[in-house]
């Protein structure tokens, strides 16, 4: 099992993000020093001893049952992705050494010969691929120094991605979420401090949303981007996950067929596609204030 750090912090998180009457609890009669549930509230909901809770927070409790998983979690009122991740944490072996993702030559082949922007990336965001289109739609990553290539620092260090985004917040949480969720069990997750790490110093917002501990999983929707060239652009997106890729994943957004967007996305496109640079447009849109 996993150190009692990330699975206690875990825990506290989930409790403080609960009341009794939510629960189903009577009401506190006397004022709590904490937010949220006490740890014997939520032993009484798994029917398991505060001993034994108290030591599942402390990463003490060795040998933790299915069953017992499973009712510590619907305690808690754990979705999917926090009950696959409290499991995670839970069945934690031993680290191995982490290497160095990098994307197989074939990927990067095939997202060159898509039209639509396309973004390999890698167990912590990393950027280890980006087509034509991607660059135009987001940003020149390849320009950009290795340590600089990851969505989450672009997103709070890189003036450009508020500008790129047109529901910045939103968006910024959920890849905030992403990041938190994507601590592979098992493994050394050094690079994932680092990188958490140098944006809690450098970004006030990150370490707010890092502090709130949501989890996500980045699987798909619809997110409204700004380009200069083309104005507002209303774009789908799906992440395809690939097997025996230490957590590397490929983004593929798209238009409606017919759309508005779907005509703008083409001429970004095709204006980039001949090696151009996404800024070199003939004219330029400014985003309505």
């Amino acid at each position: 099992m996993t150190s009692g750090g990330e699975l206690g912090d875990f825990l506290t998180s989930r409790r403080a993000a609960l009341s009794p009457e939510e629960v189903g609890l009577p009401a506190a009669t006397t004022p709590r020093r904490v937010k949220g549930l006490r740890r014997a509230e939520v032993a009484i909901l798994a029917g398991v001893s505060v001993d034994y809770y108290v030591k599942l927070e402390q990463g003490r409790a060795k040998n933790v049952s299915e069953q017992v998983a499973t009712a510590v979690a619907r305690a808690l009122r754990l979705d999917d992705v926090e009950s696959r991740y409290f499991l995670s944490l839970l069945q934690a072996e031993p680290s191995r050494p982490a290497t160095t993702p990098r994307a197989r030559p074939a990927l990067q082949s095939m997202i060159r010969a898509m039209e639509v922007p396309a973004v390999i990336h890698g167990p912590y965001l990393e950027i280890l691929g980006i087509n034509h289109a991607g660059r135009a739609l987001l940003d020149d990553f390849d320009a950009m120094p290795a340590e600089d290539r990851n969505l989450a620092k672009w997103m709070f260090l890189n003036p450009r991605a508020r500008v790129v985004y047109r529901d910045w917040t939103e968006i910024a949480a959920d890849v905030v979420a992403t990041l938190r969720a994507s601590m592979i069990p098992g493994r050394d997750n050094d690079a994932l401090s680092r990188i958490v790490g140098d944006l809690s110093t450098r970004s006030e917002e990150f370490a707010a949303m890092w502090a709130s501990y949501r989890l996500s999983e980045h699987r798909h929707g619809v997110k409204r981007f700004f380009h200069e060239a083309v104005g507002d652009l209303r774009l789908n997106w799906q992440t395809l996950r690939l097997p025996d890729s230490d957590g590397q994943t490929i983004v593929v957004y798209s238009a409606d067929t017919g759309s508005p967007s779907e005509e703008k996305l083409r001429l970004l496109s095709s204006w980039t596609a001949g090696g151009r640079r996404s800024d070199d447009h003939p004219r330029a849109v400014t985003p309505p204030q």
